[in-house]
């Protein structure tokens, strides 16, 4: 383990853990970034930044798209945009992203090395929940990116973004610490930066979860 991962632990006040090897020739192979619906990187990026599906188009200061590696094998999903994303056009900015940036290199991960994406694109006012209507015009969009990303596991944070994307309705504690999948792909959830920050004695559930992702991307159960 590297200097920098333990200096991350550390802070978090977990115990370090060490994933299990993966051999290069258990590598997924990739497909072309293009799919059948004929939206590669470049043409989706342009269809999300001049959307006017829902009324959050005229609120917006500008689209929050995602940001990473495209061809990331852990992808991270949240719920929305909030005031410092929607001004600089990144997702999880801020205390919050700070956090999930720990989170991640204590995971062994740098920040360029996943890929970071919400459910919606545009900033609900006033930090809202998003609705039903906004999300569901807005899904097909992450959807393509997980489709083009094709990752080994997706980690989401937060119940809104875990119920949306996987269209259940459970709580967050009943769907925090199992696999589910979005067709053949496996996801994590786990609780959300900003509430992580609020209630810091949960980190070590975030922590626990972090190494069932982690377990799943090196090929078991995370146990």
């Amino acid at each position: 383990m590297d200097a920098r991962r333990s200096s991350a632990l550390e802070a978090l006040g977990i115990t370090a853990y060490v994933p299990r090897a993966r051999s290069a020739a258990a590598a997924p192979q990739r497909a072309p970034a293009v799919g059948p619906a004929g939206k590669d990187w470049a043409t989706l990026a342009a269809a999300v930044r001049e959307c006017t599906l829902c009324g959050l188009c005229a609120t917006r200061t500008q689209t929050v798209f995602g940001i990473g590696d495209v061809q990331a094998r852990l992808m991270v999903i949240g719920e929305a945009p909030g005031a410092e994303e929607d001004r600089q056009g990144e997702p999880f900015v801020g205390r919050a992203g700070q956090l999930l940036n720990a989170m991640l290199k204590a995971a062994g991960f740098d920040r360029p090395q996943v890929y970071i994406a919400n459910v919606l694109k545009c900033r609900p006012p006033n930090n809202r929940d998003p609705a039903a209507d906004e999300a569901a015009r807005c899904l097909p969009y992450l959807r393509r990116q997980i489709e083009l990303i094709d990752p080994a596991v997706i980690l989401c944070v937060g119940r809104i973004a875990a119920q949306r994307l996987l269209q259940r309705d459970d709580t967050l504690g009943r769907l925090r610490g199992r696999i589910h999948r979005l067709g053949r792909i496996p996801v994590v959830v786990t609780y959300h930066p900003a509430y992580l920050l609020r209630s810091p004695t949960e980190k070590r559930k975030s922590w626990e979860d972090l190494k069932l992702a982690m377990g799943v991307m090196a090929g078991g159960d995370g146990t």
